[in-house]
């Protein structure tokens, strides 16, 4: 019987050498993996450049007082409008010019009604249009039992506000047309004198204004005598705490009592700016493009791996 020859296999396998496609493969997932990083840190839209710097601008923190008592309804010295009226235009174009006018304005102005209660219109604020759109809608009271001019509290409400301010100059501007009348009619109500103690206390100056005619003709049983207008203690408000009293006839005189208000009232403030320069996204796409690009390249050209 014949035997079949023995097959002998060789003592040592021969590793054969890996080709260059073979050793540089891992470069396809690893481009895949960092295009997806590349494009989820895109989609988080990174942001580089932040400039932090500081500046001076003039600032100061006003309170605009205005009187809604239902005298404001008298007619101006031509009798072309309401008292009321000429002070909404001239305490508007005063904010406006404060806030938005003057190169490098940035006044915070905050805006008081005041009659038998006071009300705080519009906090403080840097927005112009704002203040416009209260002063715009806002009218005299007409209900009997709110009517009145409570100078007093007003002072004393606008200076609690103010006192919550860090600003270097605080201010108020109260403007009316007559003297203070709750006062002896509420136990709640406060002396403007009092309200301006306090408000000297806090570093707060006070500018009063009043609107009218300085003198005017009072009729009794004996027959008419012309009358000093009463401005009750508005001259000594303005002395106590620093500021000037102003006694206006007409639109004109209001106007320049306001424009020397804010000729006096300029004082520097530091600001810190932040400023963003760019985005930093458009780079992490043009990265996430090319690794994409160079591992679908790869996949099907030299790093294509062929069927068994």
């Amino acid at each position: 019987r014949s035997r079949r020859a023995a097959l002998s296999a060789p003592a040592t396998v021969v590793e054969l050498e890996r080709s260059a496609a073979q050793r540089w493969a891992f470069l396809v997932p690893l481009c895949s993996g960092l295009a997806l990083t590349a494009g989820i840190l895109a989609l988080a839209r990174p942001l580089a450049g932040q400039d932090r710097y500081e500046g001076q601008s003039e600032g100061v923190d006003i309170a605009l007082l205005i009187d809604r008592s239902s005298s404001m309804e008298e007619p101006t010295g031509d009798g072309k409008e309401r008292r009321f009226d000429m002070a909404k235009r001239v305490v508007g174009e005063f904010a406006k010019r404060r806030m938005t006018d003057r190169e490098g304005a940035s006044d915070n102005v905050a805006l008081f009604g005041f009659a038998f209660y006071t009300e705080l219109l519009c906090p403080f604020t840097l927005d112009a249009d704002a203040v416009q759109g209260v002063l715009k809608d806002l009218d005299v009271e007409y209900t009997r039992d709110l009517d009145g001019t409570g100078i007093g509290v007003a002072l004393a409400k606008a200076t609690e506000v103010l006192d919550n301010s860090e600003a270097a100059s605080r201010i108020i501007v109260l403007l009316t047309d007559g003297r203070e009348t709750v006062y002896s009619r509420s136990d709640t109500a406060m002396h403007p004198l009092e309200a301006a103690v306090i408000a000297q206390s806090k570093g707060v100056r006070v500018y009063t204004l009043y609107v009218g005619p300085k003198e005017f003709l009072r009729r009794d049983l004996f027959g008419a005598a012309r009358v000093k207008a009463d401005v009750g203690d508005l001259p000594q408000i303005a002395e106590l705490t620093g500021g000037l009293f102003f006694h206006a006839e007409d639109e004109a005189q209001l106007e320049e009592a306001y424009r020397t208000i804010e000729d006096l009232e300029r004082t520097p403030r530091t600001e810190t700016h932040f400023a963003e320069n760019y985005e930093r996204y458009p780079g992490f796409v043009i990265v996430a493009l090319v690794l994409a690009g160079f591992a679908s390249f790869s996949r099907h050209t030299w790093a294509r791996r062929l069927p068994c």
